[in-house]
């Protein structure tokens, strides 16, 4: 059995940190409080504080380490980790501790370069390895009592990561909860303004917690977590000002991006201006590529001066205002209105084309192959919403199909036709496609092919305890296809599913331990063309949702229709 007085001894020598050693995991609730709003006790701290977030800093291929005690065996234990600027490894391990702290129980500490090879020696027990940029956590319901040691490892660039660790997830509840509907929605389109809404957490209405909202606006992409949006942010420029100044800021909110309280002069005039960003430490002023505002508990919120028919995408953060975690919302893009009255869109042969249509919008797509063809592949890839699609040639009625999903047309060709398309919006919000025009062959085309049936099976007589058995069609074209799953609740819906996932996002969103293999596949013969994968390592009773994504040749992938599988309870 260990000693925890080995394990006090050894931490507070080898941090240096005896005034703040933590002792996980009770804690005395007004000194954790004080501790967590002086986020400086922490800088630089090898001390993970028992419930509350850090922040810290990687260089490339240095690692960095944190230790802290669980001094009671069958504690409760939950590490979650941010990556920010780059992908990130990190392991959590278990140390080895001497019995005894100190030679011949004399009670002094023995000198720091031994305690340091006592627990360095030992590579410990490894309990959790991670390697990408998500955020991931390591969760149990009981933990042995001892060190644990959290290595972190940046080997792309230099990094910023956040880390949370706590003994008591079930009553702490770090990051605000998403609501049953946790997409922004865009209600409103214009020429410089877009206007955004979304359903608020129930952090704040139910749980009383103080909560505000977070907007990231920028031309490039979406962002999984709020530091990840911090990181893109220049020092000169991070924060764009709410419209009560003041109130999303903090000492160190800015210390976090390089200034040092002293020199900011908090309490006295900031610089702020209502609805500008903040130039009051910049010594020119230059346009930012992505913004960040702060906007208190309001779920509706208009960014403005934003430039014509450009695309933006626009995430929201949940943010606790007493610890300063956050929860990423399923973000959106959206691209605004043309100065001019507004053209038809011309697609370009084999070119992926995104499209954004308001709420009962419509738009106008036009396909003009430049010479003769026999037959026009039309792909149609919606992210959300179902859309209507009507395609004419030479002013011909050829379809007119409602799409959800995935669907790939194939449309007679004729000499010197045109293809006009027209999309029209869902009635229940805004819709987010891509859409592919080609007359080239397949083995030529940016997304690969599909069949017509795209539903993933699941054999009922093959379910056991432990494993699902499912099949699904394929092409005569060889493609890759990868499987991945993901545990549910018992009640999880067809509705939910579609609430919650864009099914325009590639394999490369989903966590590594998710997957469960990839393979290529393909037959000459259509009536062939099927394949079947059991996936094993399920636990009994569970529900699982299987997803299928085949991946083309130049990386574009297609998700398959999402399969809901739950594993036989007793066997």
């Amino acid at each position: 059995m260990r000693q925890c007085k080995g394990w006090s001894v050894v931490l507070l020598v080898l941090l240096g940190l005896g005034a703040l050693a933590q002792k996980l995991p009770t804690r005395d609730e007004g000194l954790f409080q004080m501790q967590i709003r002086d986020k400086s006790l922490f800088h630089d701290s090898s001390v993970i504080p028992d419930g509350a977030e850090i922040s810290g800093y990687l260089f490339r291929d240095t690692p960095k380490r944190y230790y802290f005690v669980v001094e009671e065996d069958n504690t409760p234990l939950s590490v979650t980790v941010t990556p920010c600027d780059a992908p990130l490894e990190w392991k959590l391990t278990l140390q080895e501790l001497p019995e005894e702290a100190s030679g011949e129980g004399s009670g002094q500490p023995e000198p720091l370069d031994q305690q340091k090879q006592q627990v360095t020696v030992d590579e410990g027990t490894e309990l959790f390895t991670y390697k990408g940029n998500d955020v991931e956590s390591y969760v149990a319901t009981s933990t042995p009592s001892g060190l644990y040691q959290l290595e972190l490892l940046s080997t792309e660039k230099d990094s910023n990561f956040k880390v949370y660790a706590t003994t008591t997830p079930e009553s702490d509840q770090p990051y605000p909860e998403l609501p049953y509907d946790p997409r922004v929605d865009v209600t409103a389109l214009g020429r410089t303004t877009v206007t955004l809404a979304w359903k608020p957490t129930p952090t704040g209405s139910l749980m009383g917690q103080p909560v505000q909202y977070c907007v990231v606006i920028n031309k490039e992409h979406n962002f999984k977590s709020m530091c990840a949006a911090e990181a893109k942010i220049s020092t000169d420029d991070a924060f764009m000002l709410a419209p009560k100044p003041g109130r999303d800021f903090s000492p160190f909110d800015f210390a976090h991006f390089g200034f040092v309280p002293s020199d900011i002069g908090f309490g006295k005039d900031r610089g702020l201006t209502s609805n500008k960003i903040s130039r009051a430490y910049t010594a020119k002023p230059k346009a930012l590529d992505i913004q960040k505002v702060c906007i208190g508990n309001k779920n509706i919120f208009t960014v403005s001066d934003l430039k014509p028919d450009t695309q933006y995408y626009f995430d929201v953060f949940a943010v606790n205002s007493a610890t300063n975690t956050s929860t990423a919302y399923v973000g959106t893009f959206a691209r605004t209105k043309e100065e001019a009255r507004q053209k038809t869109v011309e697609l370009k042969d084999g070119k992926v084309s995104d499209v954004f249509i308001k709420r009962k919008g419509s738009k106008f797509l036009r396909f003009a192959p430049v010479s003769s063809h026999q037959r026009v592949t039309l792909f149609v890839h919606t992210c959300l919403d179902a859309v209507q699609v009507q395609v004419r040639r030479d002013g011909k009625l050829l379809l007119s199909q409602n799409v959800e999903g995935v669907r790939q047309f194939q449309l007679r060709g004729k000499p010197k036709a045109k293809y006009l398309i027209r999309l029209r919006g869902s009635r229940k919000g805004a819709s987010t496609l891509k859409v592919l025009a080609t007359t080239r062959p397949s083995s030529k085309q940016p997304f690969p092919s599909l069949p017509e049936d795209t539903r993933i099976k699941a054999f009922d007589k093959l379910r056991t305890c432990s494993s699902a058995t499912v099949a699904w069609l394929g092409t005569q074209d060889r493609n890759k296809y990868c499987i991945y799953r993901k545990e549910v609740a018992d009640n999880y819906g067809e509705e939910q599913r579609r609430r919650e996932q864009n099914q325009c996002a590639g394999p490369e969103t989903r966590r590594k331990s998710e997957k469960v293999l990839c393979k290529y596949f393909h037959s000459p013969n259509l009536q062939k063309a099927v394949t079947t994968e059991t996936i094993t390592g399920l636990e009994p009773g569970k529900t699982y949702l299987l997803d299928v994504y085949v991946v083309g040749h130049s990386g574009h992938s297609v998700k398959y229709q999402s399969k809901l599988v739950k594993t036989r309870k007793y066997c």
